[in-house]
């Protein structure tokens, strides 16, 4: 028999049914979550492994590039320096740099917990264990830095503590206020890849260390005029330019640590701004010297790849190629300055192309940021906290690394001998020789 049924009662059966079906389906909904879940966070991990491998490359780029850009008999004690910096460094960074950096923070300066990981929770290990060996490479790079400001001249035993203070101590603090919970973090300091966290910090210090440690023997004349001291293998630099080029796509893409949209953006501002780095600075010593001169077009290069690391996710491609080309012509303006009219000896560049550039970097932020920059409509508070960042980092790790080398220079000594100088660190430090049989030995 026909019975017809109220539209209360049809709804009423029709929400059984589906509350039903609901019931059914709600483990099939739960397990299509959680292979969404495990996939997006096994795709974060091996993008950030692989990135941190790239970064890890770098340091083979900046041992070419240091070793091509100096001479001939202290190429070995360059190497050692660079293997020196991740090895023990890594090993402090595991101990106590960790925990500085990204443990709890405590009044927005310091972190206080996770030294050698400990206390993690085992459903944090596999993406902690991952974290730590990203940022690892990236205090490997902080204490690379320091190296070349500070080539040919100085003790092997003393740097080896320099090394172990920077990835310790000196660039964990300052890391912490900025990408730990830090004092910076809160104000909204932009720094998204580390042009401050990383490179200025290491420029600083190489900066001070090369302060301190003085001029190396013939550079300057009597009357104070600077003489040049020519690398003696530029093609050896020039690889080492491109092995950190390709490293830079693991070091600013990598930042974002998730496998997202964001990294095709990234990488095409960090390559478009090191092509205009490039043409910068090759152009601009063109117009300055009268030739395109080749070691200050490599160092452009790293100039733009310095300069965009802060702003690579937070620009758009135009303004990457102006922040890349103001970087090309800054470094020669920077090394010139540094060199001629501060006299303090640099003999890669280092402090001009990291801290310099690094500091250029991250003040656009405040000028070029999509989002707050002041060219995009986003007032002056952006820009004034990129200041005061910049001149925070400056005063911490070049004060701090001004401490430390004059307290080693009291204690242990910084400075090799004459003797050892004259002949070469490789000789006198290693007791060995990077080109057996065709090395010269001079002041020169």
């Amino acid at each position: 028999m026909f019975s017809r049924k109220s539209p209360t009662h049809v709804s009423r059966r029709l929400a059984i049914g589906a509350a039903a079906l609901v019931a059914v389906l709600a483990p099939t909904f739960a397990y299509a979550q959680d292979v969404e879940y495990l996939t997006q966070s096994n795709a974060n991990i091996l993008w950030t492994l692989i990135a941190a491998a790239l970064v890890m490359i770098m340091q083979a780029g900046f041992a070419c590039v240091e070793c091509g850009f100096t001479r001939a008999k202290n190429a070995g004690n360059i190497m050692m320096k660079n293997f020196l910096d991740y090895a023990a460094g890594s090993i402090i960074f595991f101990l106590f740099g960790y925990a500085l950096m990204f443990g709890a923070d405590a009044g927005g300066f310091i972190g206080t917990s996770g030294y050698a990981l400990g206390g993690i929770t085992e459903a944090d290990l596999p993406w902690t264990y991952t974290f730590w060996f990203f940022q690892s490479v990236f205090a490997a790079t902080a204490a690379t830095i320091v190296s070349g400001g500070m080539a040919e001249r100085t003790k092997f035993g003393t740097y080896v503590l320099i090394s172990m203070v920077i990835s310790g101590l000196i660039y964990p603090i300052s890391g912490h206020w900025i990408w730990g919970g830090g004092w910076l973090g809160e104000l909204g300091f932009c720094d998204f890849a580390g042009s401050t966290v990383v490179h200025s910090v290491g420029g600083w210090i190489a900066l001070a260390g090369a302060l301190v440690l003085g001029p190396r023997i013939g550079k300057y004349t009597e009357d104070g005029k600077a003489r040049a001291i020519p690398g003696h293998n530029i093609p050896l630099a020039g690889l080492g330019v491109f092995i950190l080029w390709f490293g830079w796509f693991g070091f600013n893409p990598g930042s974002t640590v998730e496998a997202n949209d964001a990294i095709g953006l990234i990488a095409m501002n960090t390559t478009l701004a090191a092509c205009a780095g490039t043409l910068g600075a090759m152009v601009f010593a063109w117009l300055r010297f009268g030739k395109p001169d080749i070691s200050m077009s490599m160092n452009g290069a790293l100039a733009g790849l310095v300069g965009i690391t802060a702003p690579c996710a937070t620009v758009t491609p135009g303004p990457s190629i102006i922040i890349g080309l103001v970087a090309g012509v800054l470094v020669v303006l920077s090394i010139e300055f540094i060199d001629k009219v501060l006299k303090i000896d640099d003999p890669v560049g280092a402090s001009s192309v990291h801290g310099v550039c690094g500091a250029w970097g991250t003040i656009a932020c405040g000028l070029f940021n999509v989002e707050g920059g002041l060219f995009y409509g986003g007032g002056v508070h952006l820009l004034g906290v990129q200041l005061l960042g910049v001149g925070a980092v400056f005063v911490w790790a070049f004060g701090g690394g001004f401490i430390l080398m004059n307290i080693l220079k009291g204690v242990f000594g910084l400075r090799a001998s004459k003797e050892e100088e004259l002949k070469g660190l490789d000789i006198g430090e290693h007791g060995s020789e990077a080109y057996n049989g065709f090395q010269l030995f001079s002041n020169e």
